[in-house]
């Protein structure tokens, strides 16, 4: 790296692998690939293992404890963690902290919005405003984003742009699948999330009652709703249909096994794991909301949100088309790639015009 690079921190909340921390994972060193020298500052959840995380991680990272929610010796650690020309904040417990700590420090500030969480649009709003004042720009990560981030939560809309995700490539393996009990010949739908209330997959599991028997729902991912969602297996009679995976080593295998994507969201804030299933050429069935018709286009098929007979009908069409797939690999490619996604965030930080300076030695994992 150039002694002149533009020097960025990137800090983030660390509670699990989820679409930011993904995309993270995606974004830094692409950054690092056109000049720019990343530091990923994460605020570590003890109740959490992120090894995972930092073992893919290929930039330096500062590792700052952060065992509660509402701690003000965590605004004390990041002062003295942040070495940057910029501090680029993802979420909520980084925008707070770090935004503070970057204006404490007179550093030049960036927040990413990910999601468009109802909570953003209650009393938290407020909040969010006031800490929207601190940044000099702010990201959304698709065009529904944005405009939620400046019609319901009220931040300036000469500050916010939109830049996608990108993606080039399918998952790596960090191992190999364990043996499944999912039937060799059964048509696969698959869902790649976590288990809560906001993702659907209560729907996906009723909307089985609507499908051949020989269709089945295998999910990956873990989360707070699990137990509600055997149950729900049970008491609709498709238990021996529906498959809770957890997490899994491989998820490009699964990929390659599905013949259809669902996606029932009831809100999204991109849907990092659809874009996977397009570049796997898999057809989607998602929800009409927040950003999936933007994500999908034209070659997906939309539905309500927690409709599970609409669920049906779309995956049992999508099921007759695979052709459907291509296409959404075809849009994959051309509209979500990596290099557009880093060199639109280059722009943004080319927009500050903040003069590079050479950081102090910090510790790094």
């Amino acid at each position: 790296m150039e002694a002149d690079a533009l020097r960025v921190a990137h800090v983030h909340r660390m509670r699990g692998i989820g679409g930011s921390e993904r995309h993270l994972l995606t974004l830094l060193p692409a950054l690092a690939e056109r000049g720019v020298e990343p530091v990923f500052v994460g605020l570590d959840d003890p109740d959490w293992n992120p090894s995972d995380f930092y073992a893919a991680l290929t930039v330096p990272a500062v590792r700052i404890p952060a065992p509660r929610d509402v701690d003000p010796l965590l605004l004390v650690r990041l002062l003295g963690g942040l070495r940057a020309d910029v501090v680029h904040t993802h979420l909520v417990h980084a925008d707070l902290y770090g935004g503070i700590a970057a204006k404490l420090r007179g550093t030049s500030l960036v927040s990413t919005k990910h999601n468009d969480d109802p909570f953003r649009a209650g009393p938290f709003r407020f909040v969010e405003r006031r800490l929207g004042r601190l940044a000099d720009r702010v990201i959304t990560i698709t065009d529904s984003l944005r405009r939620f981030t400046i019609e319901r939560v009220g931040i300036p809309a000469g500050k916010v742009e939109t830049i996608h995700y990108g993606l080039d490539r399918l998952p790596e393996a960090w191992g190999e699948n364990p043996a499944d009990a999912v039937p060799a010949g059964a048509r696969v739908l698959l869902a790649v999330s976590r288990l809560t209330k906001q993702k659907g997959i209560d729907v996906a599991i009723a909307a089985l009652r609507e499908l051949p028997e020989d269709t089945v729902l295998v999910v990956l991912g873990e989360g707070p709703e699990r137990p509600a969602l055997e149950r729900l297996a049970a008491e609709l009679d498709v238990a021996q249909r529906v498959f809770l995976l957890g997490r899994v080593p491989d998820v490009a295998a699964w990929l390659g096994r599905a013949g259809v994507f669902v996606h029932p969201a009831r809100w999204e804030g991109f849907g990092l794991a659809v874009l996977e299933a397009m570049l796997a050429g898999l057809p989607v069935v998602a929800t009409d909301v927040s950003a999936l018709p933007e994500l999908v286009g034209a070659g997906g098929l939309l539905v309500p949100p927690a409709d599970p007979r609409a669920l049906a009908l779309a995956t049992a069409s999508a099921l007759e088309q695979p052709e459907l797939g291509e296409a959404l690999r075809r849009r994959a490619q051309a509209e979500f790639s990596v290099a557009r996604m880093a060199e639109r965030t280059v722009a943004v930080y080319d927009t500050l015009g903040v003069s590079t300076a050479t950081p102090p030695t910090s510790s790094t994992s």
